[in-house]
């Protein structure tokens, strides 16, 4: 009898320890919506298949792309058009994973030619966030401009959960290739990165979007898998963590060339400028979570390096 009680007590421990986990909208990346774009004649003529995670279906035509379905996801596969002139990104694409699907996020080189010769060649990495991409991309300035990161959102996890798939390039320096000027080399091997953010984000009267950190996770891949981890937990760390044995600069406030930008109540997407930690019990505003195939930032990363993500998951 008491095995027999035991047993039922352990069952519903289990069940609990399900409820309290909450898959992001989407998370599962079992479902996409295919856009079939024409390129301008100038740089080929092309027509170049993007993928956006969403209610199963197309969105085709050179037009800019809202997320759909209530979708929080957003990618770096991107329409630009440049003085009249279209052109596409893609590094970012669904990929077989058990019975379903994954996102498969990858670093490569985009070759522009124009009549017949490759006059441009640019490094893009695939990038995966909650948040919304601002189409048509009109310029190459300043790429995280152009990108409206987080989502509202008020709970308090204790951790983010997922599988991964990680592959680097195998290169002991990275890259910078930016289409406009030198290939530059850069120090350091190239990795794959996970960002998990929480804040308190306020508008000021000039429209200003300002922020206090809440919660934060960030994690570097800098190993081969050599296939999927499965049900991963990365801890959220709540308040300031500048002081903690196992603290990173990189973990800090995001500021920079790297700083995030949101849209505010006027709709101009403008800078999070990131004032400091908040205390370790405040409630967010805003959630973060971003997965890059290379983590230095535009155009800097190393071609073939390979990130896979499925199932994201928030624990409570």
């Amino acid at each position: 009898m008491k095995k027999f009680i035991l047993s039922v007590l352990l069952g519903l421990g289990s069940l609990t320890s399900m409820a309290e986990e909450e898959l992001i909208k989407f998370g599962d990346f079992d479902s996409w919506i295919t856009r079939s774009i024409k390129e301008s004649v100038l740089v080929g003529g092309n027509t170049q298949t993007l993928y956006e995670v969403g209610p199963k279906g197309t969105f085709d035509g050179a037009r800019a792309f809202t997320n759909q379905g209530g979708c929080p996801w957003a990618n770096s596969n991107v329409y630009a058009k440049v003085a009249g002139v279209v052109k596409t990104n893609v590094s970012v694409y669904p990929e077989a994973h058990g019975a379903g699907k994954c996102v498969k996020l990858y670093t490569h080189i985009v070759k522009c030619k124009a009549i017949g010769i490759v006059n441009i060649s640019v490094l893009a990495a695939g990038s995966i966030y909650l948040g919304t991409m601002l189409e048509p991309i009109t310029s190459s300035s300043n790429p995280m401009s152009k990108i409206n990161v987080g989502i509202p959102f008020t709970k308090r996890p204790k951790a983010i959960k997922f599988d991964y798939n990680y592959k680097g390039a195998g290169e002991q320096k990275r890259i910078r290739e930016t289409g406009f000027s030198k290939r530059r080399v850069v120090e350091g091997a190239d990795m794959g990165e996970m960002v998990c953010l929480l804040q308190k984000r306020w508008e000021d009267e000039e429209g200003n979007i300002h922020a206090l950190r809440i919660g934060t996770q960030r994690f570097r891949f800098n190993k081969d898998t050599n296939g999927w981890v499965e049900g991963k937990e990365f801890q959220i760390h709540y308040g300031d963590i500048t002081k903690e044995s196992w603290y990173k600069d990189w973990m800090g406030l995001v500021t920079g060339e790297r700083t995030y930008y949101g849209l505010n109540s006027k709709g101009k997407n403008v800078k999070i400028i990131e004032e400091g930690w908040a205390d370790s019990n405040e409630t967010p505003t805003h959630l973060i979570v971003k997965f890059d195939s290379s983590y230095g930032g535009a155009y800097i990363g190393s071609e073939g390096n390979t990130l896979m993500i499925d199932n994201v998951k928030l624990v409570y």
